[in-house]
C-alpha cells in the first residue's frame, strides 16, 4: 500500500509532452478513483452536516423560496410573496431550485438548503475534472479540496443566497471551455454559453465576469484555425443569448399589470435592473440606498463588509477571512506557470488553463477590489474556484520541475508563503485557538525546510511525502476556518465566516414581528395580510405568519411601487388588512423612506393606530371618523 501511495505522489500530475496537441491519457488508477469519491463524499458530508442550524438563513430569499413552493407564478418570476406583488432584486434561477425543492418535499429549512450543499459537490467535482484534465488527477484533487476548504464556500453553499448556483454555473462554463480547447470546440463552447446563461439568470453581470478569460483562452489555444475559433465563440455567444434571453423576453412580453414588479428597477424592466441597480450602478456606487436605518455607522459598515477600496480589499477585513488565504499564492502561481510554459506550443493546455483561471481571478478580483457600490464580502465566492484551481496548477507545475532550483524554490515559496500568510490572518483573531497559527507555521516550515534538503539529496520518495505535508500545512488555516464556519449558525443579510467575533453584526433585517402580530395576520382573509416598508421586513412577517405581506418599496424601500393611488385602491378594495410600522413603538411611520412617505402620512391621517407588542399597526379596514377617503 505504501508503495502505491509513494508512486502516486511521485507522479503528481506528471507533465505531458509538449507535442502532440492532445496527448494520450491513461485510464485513471484505482487510487485516483478512490480519491475522487472521497473528495465528493467528504464535501457532501461536510456541507450538509447540521445544515438546518442556519434556519431560514437569509429571510429575504427564504420568503421567495416559500412563495415559489406554493405558487407557480411566484416561482417563475422569483416573487417575494405568493400574491406576486414584487420580486426579489435578482433573477430567479436560485429561487427555481429552492422553490421546486419546496414543492417536491414541502418547504422547510432542509428542503431549501440541502440543494445549495449539493451545488457545492457539483462545483468541486467540475473543478476537479477541469484541473485534472490539464494537470493530472492529483492536481485536480488538490484544486477540489482547496475549493471545499475555502471558508466563503462553506458559508455560501450552506446558505440560500443566489451566489451558490451562480458559482456552480461559472465553474461549469470553465470546465466546458477546457473541454472545448481540447477538442469538439463548437459543441463544448455552446455548453459553456448555456452555463453562462444560467450564471446570468442567477446574479446577472456578476455571473458573466468570467467571460473575458474563457474567450481569451479559447482564442489563444484551441487547435483550430483562427477563423474557426471566432465562429465557435460566436456560437457560444448565441447559446448564452438563448439561455439567458428567453427570460428577458418573457418579462417584456408578459403584461406588466399581471406580473410582479421587478424589484430594483426604476421602470419595471429587466434590462434596467441589469445595467442599473445590479450592474454599472453597483460598480460605480450609484445603487439604491441600503436598509441600515437605525444601525450605528460601525454596525452598518460591518453588515455590508465595507473595506478600504483598492488592491488590498481581498486580503483585509472580512474579505481576508473569507477568501484571502490562498489569493497571494494563486497570483504567484499564475506568474510561475506562464513563465514555465513560455516555450510551449500555442495549443498548450496548461497555459490555456492558466489563462482561464488566472484571468478569471484577475478580472473578477479587480472588480471586487475597486467597485464603489454596496459589496458584501461573500461576493468573493465568485473567485473561489479560480483561486483553488490556480493554486493547484501552480503547485503541480513547480513540483514536476523540482529538479530546477528556481521551480523548487517556487514550490517552497507557494506553500511556505501561504503558511506565513495564514499565520498573519489567524493572528487577526488571536483569541480563537491561539496555538493554531503557530502549528500551521511550524508544520509547514519544518516540512518545507526538510523538503529542500531531501530534494538536494535526491531522496525522491521521502521528498514526495514532505511535499504533501507542506501543502496540507499551508491549507490548514483555511481549513480550520472552514470547519469553524460549518460549526456555527449563520442567518441574516451579512453572514460572516469562522468563529463568532465580538461586535460583528451579521444581519441587517430589523424585526417587526411578534407573537401577537403574527396571530393577528394569520386571522386575516385579504390577499395581503399587511403592508410594511422594505422587503426584509415583509419577508420576516411572511415567514412567521405564513401569509402574504406587501413589501412597500422593495429591498431598499425606494422602488416606485406602490404609488399612493395604487395603495389607496388596494385598501379600498380590501386587498390589504394592516399597515405595519417598520420602526419601534413610539416613532410612528415618520422614518419611512422618503419615496413612500406619502403612504405613511395618508395611513396615519386616516386610520387608527394600535400597539401590538412593540410595533405600531394601523387597521386599514376601519377608517377614522374624521377621515376623508381620497378616491
Amino acid at each position: 500500500m505504501t508503495g502505491h501511495v509513494t508512486t502516486a505522489l511521485l507522479t503528481l500530475g506528471t507533465e505531458p509532452p509538449a507535442e502532440p496537441v492532445v496527448p494520450a491519457r491513461s485510464a485513471p488508477s484505482s487510487w485516483h478513483r478512490v480519491g475522487v469519491v472521497a473528495l465528493l463524499v467528504g464535501t457532501a458530508v461536510l456541507y450538509m452536516w447540521r445544515i438546518t442550524v442556519n434556519g431560514m438563513a437569509n429571510q429575504f430569499y427564504a420568503a421567495a423560496a416559500s412563495a415559489g413552493a406554493t405558487n407557480w407564478e411566484a416561482l417563475l418570476f422569483g416573487s417575494l410573496d405568493p400574491q406576486n406583488f414584487i420580486t426579489v432584486d435578482k433573477p430567479p434561477l436560485s429561487q427555481w431550485v429552492m422553490g421546486l425543492s419546496g414543492q417536491l418535499f414541502g418547504f422547510s429549512s432542509a428542503s431549501m438548503l440541502i440543494p445549495e450543499a449539493l451545488m457545492a459537490v457539483g462545483a468541486v467535482g467540475l473543478l476537479y475534472a477541469a484541473v485534472a484534465r490539464v494537470s493530472g488527477p492529483w492536481a485536480g484533487l488538490l484544486a477540489g479540496a482547496a475549493l471545499a476548504l475555502t471558508p466563503v464556500a462553506a458559508l455560501m453553499f450552506r446558505f440560500n443566497n443566489p451566489d451558490a448556483v451562480m458559482v456552480l454555473a461559472m465553474t461549469a462554463a470553465a470546465y466546458c471551455t477546457v473541454r472545448a480547447i481540447d477538442r469538439h470546440g463548437a459543441r463544448w463552447l455552446a455548453l459553456a454559453g448555456l452555463a453562462l446563461g444560467c450564471a446570468f439568470l442567477a446574479k446577472m453581470l456578476e455571473g458573466v465576469m468570467v467571460v473575458p478569460a474563457l474567450a481569451a483562452a479559447y482564442l489563444l489555444a484551441a487547435p483550430v484555425p483562427l477563423r474557426t475559433r471566432l465562429v465557435h465563440l460566436l456560437g457560444g455567444a448565441a447559446s448564452f443569448a438563448a439561455a439567458a434571453g428567453w427570460f428577458v423576453l418573457l418579462t417584456m412580453w408578459w403584461p406588466a399589470s399581471s406580473r410582479p414588479y421587478l424589484a430594483g428597477s426604476t421602470d419595471n424592466s429587466f434590462m434596467n435592473l441589469v445595467f442599473g441597480y445590479n450592474g454599472v450602478a453597483r460598480i460605480l456606487g450609484r445603487n439604491h440606498d441600503v436598509p441600515t436605518a437605525g444601525l450605528s455607522k460601525p454596525a452598518a459598515m460591518s453588515v455590508f463588509g465595507a473595506q478600504s477600496q483598492g488592491w488590498s480589499r481581498l486580503l483585509s477585513g472580512e474579505f481576508g477571512y473569507e477568501i484571502g488565504w490562498l489569493v497571494p499564492a494563486a497570483l504567484l502561481a499564475a506568474v510561475l506557470v506562464i513563465i514555465a510554459r513560455g516555450r510551449a506550443p500555442r495549443t498548450d493546455r496548461i497555459r490555456a488553463a492558466t489563462v482561464i483561471f488566472g484571468g478569471w481571478l484577475l478580472v473578477d478580483g479587480l472588480v471586487l477590489s475597486y467597485m464603489h457600490g454596496m459589496i458584501h464580502p461573500y461576493y468573493s465566492l465568485s473567485i473561489a474556484p479560480a483561486v483553488a484551481a490556480m493554486f493547484a496548477i501552480g503547485v503541480q507545475q513547480c513540483w514536476v520541475r523540482r529538479e530546477n532550483c528556481w521551480y523548487r524554490a517556487g514550490f517552497v515559496v507557494l506553500v511556505l508563503g501561504t503558511a506565513v500568510w495564514s499565520w498573519w490572518v489567524l493572528g487577526r483573531n488571536v483569541g480563537w485557538l491561539p496555538g493554531l497559527r503557530w502549528a500551521v507555521l511550524g508544520l509547514t516550515a519544518a516540512a518545507s525546510l526538510a523538503l529542500i534538503g531531501t530534494l538536494a539529496a535526491r531522496r525522491r520518495g521521502f521528498a514526495a511525502a514532505l511535499a504533501v505535508i507542506a501543502v496540507m500545512g499551508a491549507m490548514a488555516g483555511s481549513g480550520a476556518y472552514t470547519m469553524a464556519t460549518v460549526g456555527a449558525a449563520h442567518q441574516g443579510g451579512g453572514p460572516s465566516v469562522g468563529p463568532p467575533r465580538p461586535g460583528h453584526v451579521t444581519t441587517f433585517a430589523r424585526g417587526v414581528n411578534s407573537a401577537p402580530l403574527e396571530s393577528m395576520l394569520r386571522a386575516t382573509h385579504t390577499p395581503w395580510s399587511a403592508a410594511v416598508d422594505r422587503s426584509s421586513n415583509a419577508a420576516a412577517l411572511e415567514l412567521s405568519s405564513d401569509t402574504a405581506v406587501m413589501a412597500i418599496g422593495g429591498f431598499s424601500g425606494t422602488d416606485p411601487v406602490p404609488t399612493l393611488a395604487q395603495f389607496q385602491d388596494d385598501v379600498a378594495a380590501h386587498r390589504v388588512s394592516y399597515y405595519v410600522s417598520a420602526n419601534t413603538i413610539g416613532r410612528g411611520p415618520g422614518r419611512t423612506p422618503r419615496s413612500h412617505a406619502d403612504i405613511a402620512r395618508w395611513v396615519a391621517a386616516n386610520f387608527p393606530a394600535m400597539q401590538v407588542g412593540k410595533t405600531l399597526v394601523w387597521d386599514l379596514s376601519k377608517p377614522s371618523r374624521s377621515a376623508q377617503q381620497q378616491p
